[in-house]
């Protein structure tokens, strides 16, 4: 029995691939690509992540550098890992630290 069938998982695995591929040159993260898939492929969302986890495990690199680059922290790390962005000053706390001392100018 050949198992490159068109019907095979394994064709059936390529096929969601090329999807998520499809997916991703659209700038789209997993969640994204698994709602686009089973709304227009009828692919079930577990299958979708199934496979982008493997490519993921397969192509570290390039998915560190696509998360990096859409702005998302890398999945590995915990949220209560990430660092936290202290706001910036204000143009208000500008303008008081000027005005303590009213002979600096």
């Amino acid at each position: 029995m050949d198992d490159d069938g068109p019907s095979s998982p394994a064709s059936y695995i390529r096929l969601v691939q090329h999807l998520i591929e499809k997916c991703i040159c659209y700038n789209m993260n997993r969640e994204e690509c698994m709602e686009t898939l089973e709304k227009h492929a009828n692919i079930k969302p577990v299958i979708t992540s199934t496979v982008w986890k493997e490519l993921e495990k397969e192509n570290r690199e390039f998915f560190e550098t696509y998360k990096k680059d859409r702005g998302e922290e890398s999945s590995q790390k915990n949220p209560s890992e990430q660092a936290v962005v202290a706001p910036s000053k204000s143009s208000e706390d500008d303008d008081d630290e000027d005005n303590d001392d009213p002979d600096a100018d």
